[in-house]
């Protein structure tokens, strides 16, 4: 049996880019690549963690999860933190994946 779980790009969206939500939610967006729904947690690791790579500040251990949709287990690796909007376009260039990146 293969244990492995499939990888998911994350997003941790903080000041400018998180003004549509409560600043206390400190949350990672996510597509969840078995049932292709779009899901969220709340962010575990500090933000000081998070290191400059490829042009992001990005947590490249990630974090393993659960989808609430289909309970099937994945890993969001790598979560790139996005402060404001030009960082936000910049990730939707880079990692071609506008669902996660649109606004609510």
């Amino acid at each position: 049996m293969d244990r492995r779980n499939l990888e998911t790009v994350g997003v941790r969206r903080t000041g400018w880019a998180a003004l549509d939500r409560d600043p206390q939610q400190d949350l990672v967006e996510f597509i969840c690549p078995h049932c292709g729904e779009r899901d969220q947690k709340n962010a575990r690791r500090e933000r000081a963690l998070y290191r400059f790579t490829d042009g992001f500040l990005q947590d490249l251990q990630g974090e393993v999860t659960q989808c609430h949709a289909c309970k099937q287990s994945l890993r969001v690796v790598p979560i790139v933190m996005l402060h404001d909007q030009d960082e936000t376009r910049r990730f939707e260039a880079v990692f071609f994946d506008g669902q996660l990146v649109t606004s609510h």
